[in-house]
């Protein structure tokens, strides 16, 4: 079992710029797939990104295609979601969440099996 604390959300304009972190207990970090998923409000969750577990492969949703990078650092046993060019719509909770499968690169939300308890990100026009 992994448990999973994510932290770096707040308040940015639009066009601005975040930096979330997720850090995991645990010895066998790099035995997991990791992602972000997040959650608008009234909205289904929606996976962002994903990461394998040696960084090697990475997957992305379009809505964030391009602006969105994760990567992750075994060694300190966290995952990242640098998020640049920041819109209004990706207002929500961000998700972290380990899998232990591999799979496509972009693991859908429901293939998570550990999750964080989320952090806030507000985007304002």
């Amino acid at each position: 079992q992994v448990q999973l604390v994510e932290s770096g959300g707040g308040l940015v304009q639009a066009g601005g710029s975040l930096r979330l972190s997720c850090a995991a207990s645990g010895r066998t970090f790099s035995v997991y797939t990791m992602g972000w998923i997040r959650q608008a409000p009234g909205k289904e969750r929606e996976s962002v990104a994903t990461i394998s577990r040696t960084g090697v492969i990475t997957g992305y949703a379009d809505s964030v295609k391009g602006r969105f990078t994760i990567s992750r650092d075994n060694t300190k046993n966290t995952v990242y979601l640098q998020m640049n060019s920041l819109e209004p719509e990706d207002t929500a909770v961000y998700y972290c969440a380990a899998d232990r499968d591999s799979g496509s690169a972009l693991r859908r939300a429901d293939e998570y099996d550990y999750w964080g308890q989320g952090t806030q990100v507000t985007v304002s026009s």
